[in-house]
């Protein structure tokens, strides 16, 4: 999601403008799209505001700018401990950017901090994307979360869920395609919620059947939706249109019943894990990737080998694994018994260990299978380099030509996160 914010604010100052610098020191304008999921990010932009800021001493009119869900949580906070930053707002006023920067330009302090998202936040798609690859792009279909999850700061940064209209999101694809994509990217907090707020309200399965039907759409994929929104009718839509890929990120963030209740995620480990054996039986050769956060406070040795248990049941493809990080206002951040920093470095590193094995067996059934892969770019003089519809990189040597093409390809090689392919001919 931020990455596809930052493709739209790269896009607002291409209209007004603005050329990428070659460095930071060049620029006219410095703008920090940040994250606060956890607080290393927090540290970093202050660290990155405090080096930034010496560009002042010989540009005095060069502008440095901070967006995004930071922005959103801390405020007027953040200008107080970094008072060099001239721009501020979050993800509900990235249409508001323009204004800002014409304040800016005038010497004055650029800080637009709302509570709530506005009622024009919908502008936004009125400005392009500007995307480094020219095949695959991301298209942000709902934004906030309704969920309560009592770790995340997510509801309070990027606020309660709000679905674009289905017009809205099928006339970008449109225009997308027009422009030679071939693989869309569907993306919200929660996507799979997309279409409950409205007045008369749709499915997520219903935007997959229509998204299908624009021609020129080959791949289709979706990120990040939650186990409680994954149905039958998503899982069967998967399963019958062509052009949704086998993969899917469905996070667990722990195996341990005791542990999702504290975290108010609205499910079981047993629970889960139908949908996962659901989602294998309708879907041949679906690759699972999760996220799971160790170390949630009072997790006990017992909680932890229960998560455990799901990776060993599950075989995830990918996991994106995080040490548990308290944020501020959340109620995960007042849980008694926290767990020491020691502890869940020897839980996360055992978790990867186990991770690393799976990944090693994975990668064995790759080994002479034929996958289907659109080559998204050639590095080099003669490497191509593409994803499989599981969301595998893979390599293979080719020209140019072949950009832009899904083509059909032998494993020659597999390691845990990259294939090595012979192609073996042009599908379309």
């Amino acid at each position: 999601m931020n990455f596809n914010d930052s493709e739209r604010i790269r896009g607002i100052l291409r209209t007004m403008g603005y050329e990428p610098a070659k460095t930071w020191e060049e620029a006219d304008l410095i703008l920090l799209n940040t994250c606060t999921i956890r607080e290393k990010p927090d540290q970093k932009v202050l660290s990155h505001v405090g080096e930034y800021k010496k560009i002042k001493e010989k540009k005095p009119d060069a502008l440095i700018a901070v967006a995004g869900c930071l922005v959103q949580r801390a405020g007027w906070e953040l200008v107080q401990k970094a008072p060099a930053i001239d721009i501020m707002f979050s993800s509900f006023n990235i249409h508001q950017f323009p204004e800002l920067l014409n304040q800016a330009q005038a010497g004055y302090k650029a800080i637009a901090i709302l509570e709530n998202p506005p009622e024009d936040e919908d502008k936004i798609w009125e400005y392009p994307l500007e995307r480094d690859n020219p095949y695959c792009a991301y298209v942000t279909v709902i934004k906030g979360c309704d969920k309560n999850c009592t770790y995340c700061v997510v509801p309070r940064t990027r606020g309660r869920e709000r679905s674009r209209s289905l017009e809205s999101i099928l006339e970008e694809i449109k225009r997308l395609v027009e422009d030679g994509v071939r693989e869309i990217h569907l993306l919200g907090q929660n996507v799979t919620a997309w279409g409950k707020d409205f007045k008369k309200q749709m499915h997520f399965s219903e935007l997959l059947w229509k998204v299908a039907e624009i021609e020129g759409v080959e791949r289709i994929r979706f990120t990040t939706g939650h186990p409680v929104d994954l149905d039958d009718e998503i899982i069967q839509a998967m399963a019958e249109i062509p052009q949704v890929c086998n993969a899917l990120h469905l996070p667990i963030q722990s195996g341990s019943n005791r542990i999702l209740n504290l975290m108010d995620r609205g499910y079981t480990k047993e629970e889960y894990l139908e949908k996962v054996f659901k989602l294998k039986e309708k879907i041949k050769g679906i690759a699972l990737s999760t996220d799971i956060i160790v170390g949630f406070p009072s997790e006990t040795e017992k909680d932890f080998e229960d998560t455990l248990d799901v990776i060993k049941q599950v075989e995830f493809e990918q996991i994106f694994s995080f040490k548990f990080s308290p944020r501020p206002g959340t109620p995960a951040a007042s849980i008694e018994n926290q767990i020491p920093d020691e502890i869940k470095t020897r839980r996360i590193t055992e978790l990867l260990e186990i991770q690393k094995t799976i990944m090693a067996k994975i990668a064995g059934r790759y080994k002479g299978t034929v996958q289907e892969i659109l080559i998204e770019e050639l590095r080099g003089k003669d490497t191509l380099v593409g994803r499989t519809t599981t969301n595998r990189w893979a390599e293979m040597k080719g020209g140019r030509e072949l950009t832009g093409k899904i083509v059909r390809a032998l494993v020659k090689e597999a390691s845990p996160f990259n294939l090595t392919c012979e192609v073996l001919e042009v599908v379309r």
